[in-house]
């Protein structure tokens, strides 16, 4: 559309379709470009460091559908920009921005043509629909502008002929209202802040009205973090968390009745969002027990998007890693939770399948619960790497507080981890600092080498110190895996059935391990069943170097007095470097052993 086209609609009070999906891109593009202060800036309802991340993350959803679906009619439009960001929603404040979409949507659906006055109309509704997904509403957050947003633009509609105008009346309200939200809540007024959510929201407006006004589309490759967007400080404090996951799912179903998934959800835990429609409806809230909302969602339809993102960790992050190396790893290394909690080691779930339950490994079904299954279940479960999603959402948000940081997958041998990390990698704004690292190991070999690259972050190690020390770690790490017996190794398609009657007929437990190219194989078998665990002591033993000194670690599926006995004797053979590590053996391993595995992994320290 030319300048004279422009011109004529706005003489009538019309916005051109074209027009708004353009301002749209355009605030979008603010908002990812401010998500470092908007993450150091977040303070309420809990002072995690991700709000930046998660409004980035949810508008970006919308970008696709703005840029390739240039419908002339504005209805159409907006539902499907209101559906890209209900899928993609992340966080209180993302769940809540969906929400105002969806109201605009509704709002304008019949509607082919905007115009002032029906735009002023719709911004009103959509506040509505935000408010409307909370159950305790607060003055001071992103609702405040909304709402503050739809007032102004209400009191403009008179004389306000075009969209420039009325953005701009509208953006000089929202401010005032940004303003003001340091002194509507004690958290902010204490930590000498703004409202985050509401910050990105004056971010959108902010970037719809200079494309509005300049007619410059920004440019979304070569987008960098604004020297005006940068914040030095981690504004708050640590706190106590009441709940621990925030936890995010999507139902779609038929006539969801959303009164009761609500009155069901606020039983469960706080900061409640409910976005959405009575056809497909995204869940926020956050609880200790993530596995609960799932199956509440469940009830009212079909689930999707699980996700449950570790606020106490983020936390950790956000106000003592701040300017270092961050450290994740996905959920099939094993080390105990002490261990985790105190390097500070982020952990992005795999996905577990018994037939159509699903669930996220070590947060919505921990280890004991999956080999309780495993036992009872008659559907044999399916392990898969993490989603996409949930790759991207947790490195960005890491990218956004560490100089630089490392992802350490399973061995690309037995999983497609590795490659789904390294394509989430190059979607991450600031992509270029996160090193992708193939273990070449699984359950405790693959948590020896995170472990000792989360020690050295924490004692200050540079990058490429790390790095250095990291491909070492790996070369001199060894995996073993003592079996019960084969039979979820042949369920599991791994084995073919006529060695599980061979190992039965000669009595035999197999043994697993790791070669140096990262696969895992059978490498051995232990004669007879008794003394089992010593003659796997020595096994392990003779495959170590005569003076040499070792980290150890151990896994054990439901056999503890098993594992500490392997660690005793373990003990007397080899020189140890400090105290063994002892740990359930996650689903990523256990899947293929069953209940009564051993899991051991040596590392050469000198």
């Amino acid at each position: 559309m030319n300048a004279v086209d422009r011109a004529a609609l706005g003489a009538t009070g019309a916005i051109a379709t074209p027009e708004l999906a353009d301002a749209l891109l355009a605030g979008i593009h603010r908002v990812v470009a401010s998500q470092e202060t908007l993450n150091r800036i977040n303070v309420f309802p809990v002072a995690d460091g991700d709000t930046g991340t998660n409004l980035a993350l949810t508008m970006l959803s919308a970008r696709r559908v703005l840029t390739n679906e240039r419908s002339e009619d504005v209805g159409p439009l907006l539902e499907r920009v209101a559906d890209a960001l209900l899928d993609g929603a992340r966080g209180n404040s993302g769940a809540i921005m969906a929400q105002f979409f969806q109201g605009l949507a509704d709002a304008l659906r019949e509607t082919r043509t905007l115009t002032i006055a029906s735009l002023t109309n719709a911004l009103a509704e959509a506040s509505s629909y935000a408010r409307d997904a909370l159950v305790e509403p607060r003055e001071g957050t992103i609702l405040s502008v909304m709402r503050t947003m739809a007032e102004a633009t209400r009191d403009a509609v008179a004389d306000a002929r075009d969209l420039e105008t009325l953005l701009s009346r509208a953006l000089d309200a929202c401010r005032s209202a940004l303003i003001a939200t340091t002194d509507q809540l004690a958290e902010l007024r204490k930590a000498g802040v703004v409202d985050a959510g509401a910050q990105g929201f004056v971010n959108l407006v902010e970037g719809m009205l200079a494309f509005v006004r300049d007619r410059e589309m920004p440019d979304f490759d070569a987008l960098e973090i604004a020297d005006e967007y940068l914040a030095e400080d981690t504004a708050g404090a640590e706190q106590d968390l009441d709940y621990r996951y925030c936890t995010e799912c999507v139902i779609t179903g038929s006539g969801i009745d959303r009164r009761k998934l609500r009155e069901s959800l606020a039983e469960l835990g706080g900061s409640l969002v409910l976005a959405g429609t009575h056809a497909k409806a995204k869940i926020h809230i956050h609880v200790n027990d993530p596995t609960e909302v799932f199956a509440t969602a469940g009830r009212f339809g079909t689930v999707s998007g699980e996700k449950a993102d570790d606020m106490h960790r983020q936390q950790s992050a956000t106000h003592h890693k701040a300017g270092s190396v961050g450290v994740i790893t996905d959920s099939a290394a094993d080390m105990s939770d002490a261990l985790l909690e105190d390097l500070g080691i982020h952990i992005v779930p795999m996905r577990i399948n018994f037939g159509d339950k699903s669930y996220l490994d070590k947060v919505s079904i921990s280890a004991g619960q999956f080999f309780d299954e495993l036992a009872t279940n008659p559907a044999h479960p399916q392990t898969s790497q993490p989603a996409p999603g949930d790759y991207r959402r947790l490195l960005q948000f890491l990218a956004s507080h560490f100089e630089s940081v490392f992802l350490f997958c399973i061995t690309d041998t037995v999983s497609g981890t590795h490659s789904a990390a390294v394509s989430a990698v190059g979607r991450v704004t600031g992509g270029e600092r996160i090193a992708v690292i193939n273990t070449k190991n699984a359950s405790v070999g693959q948590g020896l080498i995170v472990r000792d690259a989360a020690e050295r972050a924490s004692a200050g190690a540079s990058s490429a110190d790390i790095q250095t020390a990291t491909d070492d770690a790996i070369a001199s790490t060894r995996s073993f895996a003592l079996l019960k017996d084969l039979n979820y190794a042949v369920k599991g398609g791994r084995v073919p059935s006529w060695a599980r009657f061979i190992a039965d007929v000669l009595r035999l437990n197999p043994v697993l391990g790791t070669t140096p190219d990262g696969k895992i194989k059978p490498i051995s078998a232990l004669l007879g069943r008794s003394n089992r665990i010593d003659k796997f002591a020595r096994f392990i033993a003779r495959r170590t170097e005569s003076g040499g000194v070792y980290r150890l670690s151990i896994s054990h599926a439901q056999s503890a007095d098993d594992a500490a006995a392997l660690a005793d004797r373990l003990s007397t053979m080899l020189t140890i470097d400090g105290d063994v590590d002892v740990s359930p053996t996650g689903a990523a391993f256990g899947v293929h052993g069953g209940p009564g595995t051993l899991v051991a992994a040596i590392q050469k320290r000198n």
